[in-house]
């Protein structure tokens, strides 16, 4: 069975209608990776003026930082229609065969989680990026002979948070290329007064930012967060969102100041009540835990490196001073951590 976190970047299935309420529709209305939006504002303006097709782009992060909302708004710029697939949902060349040869003239196509596109159907998208053509094969063996069918020119948006797993032959067949990060509290706390607009939620104080703090740098986190807040709020409360609701609400759902769950203090307190901080390999952390290997891999350990709570040594996992004074255990300093900072 998937474990489902409230304070995962990855978009559950009953959320996302509401998700999708409070994407942005313009590149003048998206908050945060400034970078980014500035150089697809002067590509898209760019083929708007030559009245072509933008190029390819892939965006590329963790999940929930604004990849599927980009996707979408570039397709609005344009002023065309997108067409919503995913690298799973791909399986054979036929299944790509009938989306493209349906798209218009700066149609989007967009494939989330590209990076799982069977090997088959990554190949037989090459000329279809590049050349805007598709080879099909008829018939087999001496009876074989192959069909070139013209594509309208087209955009490709492609998502992933795995870029290295892409192949380079793909990766090359990209025009543009971003990556997405974190963002800082205080983005995201001008992401959640916007959320906040749209669903007629008064904000007080600092509430906004009380959540954006234990939000860990995700918007999709932060309107996760609002959305719970808001409902302890109408109900313990009078509607009104402030640091004593969040506080409040917030601790119900297990969520510290810092944006760790139940899932996450469970892992700090086995590495540190179990191995001594550490180092210790990641499978004997699983077993301890009774948790698949990926699972710690992919959904717990990146946040608590990237806040600098754990380290990986060549020896293994280790817990760092931050985790031990957080979770309130004494600490013996360790020659590793010197010079350690989180990186928000």
């Amino acid at each position: 069975m998937t474990r489902v976190r409230l304070v995962s970047g990855d978009e559950q299935e009953e959320e996302v209608v509401y998700q999708k309420s409070l994407r942005p529709t313009k590149l003048s209305e998206f908050t945060g990776q400034k970078q980014v939006v500035e150089n697809l504002s002067i590509a898209v303006e760019a083929a708007r003026m030559r009245r072509e097709a933008l190029d390819h782009v892939l965006l590329y992060g963790p999940p929930g930082l604004g990849k599927t909302t980009l996707a979408h708004i570039i397709a609005n710029e344009m002023k065309s229609d997108i067409i919503s697939t995913s690298g799973p949902a791909i399986e054979r060349p036929g299944d790509l065969m009938g989306i493209l040869t349906n798209l218009e003239d700066g149609d989007v196509l967009f494939i989330d989680e590209i990076h799982r596109l069977p090997k088959v159907v990554e190949e037989f998208i090459y000329s279809a990026m590049e050349d805007f053509q598709i080879d099909f094969v008829v018939d087999k063996g001496a009876f074989a002979k192959t069909i070139k069918v013209p594509l309208k020119h087209f955009t490709l948006v492609g998502a992933t948070t795995r870029a290295g797993l892409l192949s380079a032959p793909l990766r090359e067949r990209f025009g543009l290329f971003h990556h997405l990060d974190f963002y800082p509290t205080e983005e995201l706390a001008e992401i959640l007064r916007r959320s906040a607009q749209i669903l007629g939620v008064p904000l007080k104080d600092d509430a906004d930012m009380e959540i954006a703090a234990r939000s860990r740098g995700t918007p999709r986190v932060a309107n996760r967060l609002l959305k719970r807040v808001r409902d302890y709020a109408e109900v313990k409360g009078d509607g009104v969102i402030t640091i004593e609701t969040v506080n409040a609400s917030l601790k119900m759902e297990g969520i510290d100041d810092v944006g760790l769950d139940k899932f996450d203090r469970k892992y700090l307190k086995a590495l540190i009540e179990f191995y001594n901080g550490g180092p210790v390999g990641v499978e004997a952390l699983a077993a301890t835990l009774n948790e698949e290997q990926d699972t710690l891999a992919d959904m717990v350990e990146p946040f608590l490196l990237k806040i600098g709570f754990v380290i990986r040594t060549a020896s293994g996992r280790r817990a760092t001073h931050r985790a031990f004074q957080h979770l309130d255990y004494p600490y013996k300093a360790k020659a590793e951590e010197e010079g350690l900072s989180s990186l928000f």
